[in-house]
């Protein structure tokens, strides 16, 4: 591997340090788009079971549900409200929407930059193998170490970039397409919420 970085050259530590924060990026939207982390069956049961009570909710109580899950924080969005008019808690529930439409995306774009920049990075390290390759020729016979040197560095960067574009590109799709689901799946808890809250006042 050591063997291979240095036959790249310099042009390779920008696409390395690219694949790092993209590995990254795609481990932590993967932690953070668990199932259980934003659509936890337990937040359900303690919502309803909290919007029957005759008593008045707590602010613990609230508290609890919010540290659940995204769906708990748009339950308890909801729970503090209803009492209100059903414009209101739905007002209520948007807003907690959109806090958790930012969390969800969060850290999306910059997976989506490092798709797009990762050829790009690659076809600098081309460039500079092939600027590398015209600056040895000499009419008199060039070096053939050297024009080696830059066919390597600038097929090794062309690989590089397009091998960590792929996985890249293919985790920002996936992973924007579950946002949108999860979304989706919020959305349709709030309103049954919202219903039964109505249904009881």
């Amino acid at each position: 591997m050591l063997s291979i970085i240095q036959a790249a050259g310099w042009p390779i530590w920008f696409l390395l340090l690219c694949s790092i924060i993209g590995l990254a990026l795609i481990i932590e939207k993967g932690l953070s788009l668990r199932s259980h982390k934003i659509l936890n069956p337990s937040a359900r049961d303690l919502a309803f079971d909290l919007a029957q009570a005759p008593s008045p909710i707590s602010p613990d109580q609230l508290q609890r549900l919010r540290q659940n899950s995204a769906l708990g924080l748009i339950y308890a969005h909801l729970l503090e409200t209803k009492d209100q008019p059903e414009p209101l808690r739905r007002q209520a529930a948007e807003e907690a929407g959109s806090i958790v439409h930012f969390q969800l995306s969060r850290y999306l774009p910059a997976l989506g930059t490092v798709a797009v920049i990762a050829p790009l990075l690659g076809l600098f390290g081309t460039v500079v193998g092939m600027i590398q390759i015209f600056a040895s020729y000499n009419p008199q016979g060039s070096d053939p170490s050297v024009l080696a040197q830059g066919i390597s560095m600038a097929l090794y960067n062309t690989g590089f970039g397009i091998l960590i574009a792929v996985p890249a590109l293919i985790a920002h799709r996936y992973y924007r397409s579950r946002c949108d689901y999860l979304l989706h799946r919020l959305e349709i808890e709030a309103s049954r919420l919202n219903r039964f809250i109505e249904q009881r006042l």
